[in-house]
């Protein structure tokens, strides 16, 4: 339900911003505002409906894009799972995850899924996080009474997922080099630590939404543990040369993902299963999945679309930056909020953002390096509530959208000001 008035949300605000930018155009003499006259205004709703089209068509090539994608990554799931890899790991943490998913029975293969999906986060790899978190999410399903209401093992899971604990932010440095950043790890560092938060407080809202305690040994034990070894990351990173940040992350993230990929295969060996027939039973699953996906995905990002067509992105962050100059005369900050709230939205277009950001500003700029730390602090929220709960048919997502964007927030408020701590101007 709420997911429905914020969809119909976007389209009443584009709608009124444009037709305000439309009308005041053509009584701009009248009007004396020197803005009224850029000619933009006068184009608004061609840009609406061309928004439109240009985003149904993303949509699509997301989705064409995730076949492959989805069909490779649910076949090596399928391997891991048929040879014991998966369920070893969820042994691991299956204390952990009976706390905090009480709603499933001990031996879940969602437990498995779940955990592969949180590496894949954790270690950026966002092409293969997507095809695991959906098979997660389909596994949770399989376990929901209700089917078109989310349970709440699904709400933890996918804000758990949409807070981003991001341990290895490659994409992030990797657009950072491309435009010119003497020190492209740089933002190492404050990344972990904002995404660190930002989970924190994502998981804190769901507990108490859950009635589920934080405090209880074993939950308190892992996420002492968890903190311990971020901890350790950043100790280590930081002793190391700027120029090795980078590699280092780099080997270390791909690394270990093909040692995850290896170690399926030859557990399934050792249990002589058919790794072939295996993979091809898996990927058949990603080519649905990819497929269910497209009325949801075009139905959200065509309403993002708008919405930034018209301008209304703009309006909001004048209208903050206005505000913010009431307290303070350190508004240096504002010039990345675009970045930071086109994320919950839209991962490419925040990425854009970013690369907008800082190819105006600067990859070294303050400002450059506050819209990398704030695209590597959190997820898109609105991206993944469409595509995981589309999947599987939820429609009531119940509070999840609510505690998604508080860890979202959570999450941006401590990019801005660990980018003052770390960068000062």
């Amino acid at each position: 339900m709420v997911l429905n008035y914020i969809w119909i949300g976007f389209f009443l605000v584009a709608f009124i911003v444009a037709t305000i930018r439309t009308i005041g155009y053509y009584f701009r003499d009248s009007i004396g505002s020197e803005w009224l006259f850029d000619e933009s205004n006068a184009t608004v709703f061609n840009d609406l409906v061309q928004s439109t089209f240009d985003m149904a068509e993303t949509s699509v090539d997301i989705s064409i894009y995730l076949i492959g994608v989805m069909a490779l990554w649910l076949g090596i799931m399928k391997i891991g799972e048929q040879g014991g890899a998966v369920k070893g790991m969820a042994w691991i943490f299956g204390p952990l995850f009976r706390k905090l998913f009480p709603e499933l029975s001990h031996n879940s293969p969602a437990h498995g899924s779940m955990l592969m999906n949180f590496s894949a986060n954790m270690l950026g790899l966002d092409n293969a996080a997507t095809p695991l978190g959906l098979k997660a999410m389909s596994e949770l399903q399989e376990e929901n009474p209700t089917k078109d209401k989310a349970s709440d093992s699904q709400i933890m899971f996918m804000v758990l997922n949409t807070s981003g604990l991001t341990l290895i932010p490659v994409s992030v440095m990797a657009l950072r080099a491309s435009e010119g950043a003497a020190n492209p790890a740089d933002v190492f560092i404050p990344i972990l630590l904002a995404t660190y938060f930002s989970t924190l407080i994502g998981l804190s809202v769901v507990a108490i939404k859950q009635k589920i305690s934080l405090l209880n040994p074993t939950v308190f034990i892992y996420l002492l543990s968890i903190s311990a070894a971020i901890s350790g990351i950043i100790w280590y990173f930081s002793s190391l040369a700027p120029e090795q940040i980078g590699l280092y992350s780099s080997i270390a993230g791909n690394g270990i993902l093909m040692i995850i990929i290896t170690l399926f295969m030859v557990l399934a060996l050792t249990k002589k299963v058919n790794v072939y027939d295996a993979f091809i039973e898996g990927a058949k699953d990603g080519f649905s999945v990819a497929i269910k996906i497209i009325p949801y995905l075009v139905a959200m990002l065509v309403a993002i679309g708008v919405f930034r067509a018209s301008g209304a992105m703009e309006f909001l962050i004048e209208g903050i930056r206005c505000f913010v100059e009431l307290f303070t005369v350190r508004t240096e900050f504002v010039e990345g909020l675009p970045t930071a709230f086109m994320k919950p939205l839209s991962g490419s277009g925040a990425r854009g953002m970013m690369v907008e950001a800082m190819h105006t500003h600067g990859a070294d700029s303050f400002v450059g390096r506050l819209v990398s730390t704030l695209q590597g602090s959190t997820e898109t929220t609105f991206y993944v509530l469409a595509v995981y709960f589309g999947s599987i048919g939820v429609k009531n997502t119940r509070y999840a959208l609510g505690a998604g964007l508080m860890a979202d927030l959570a999450g941006i408020i401590a990019a801005i000001i660990i980018s003052y701590m770390f960068f000062p101007i």
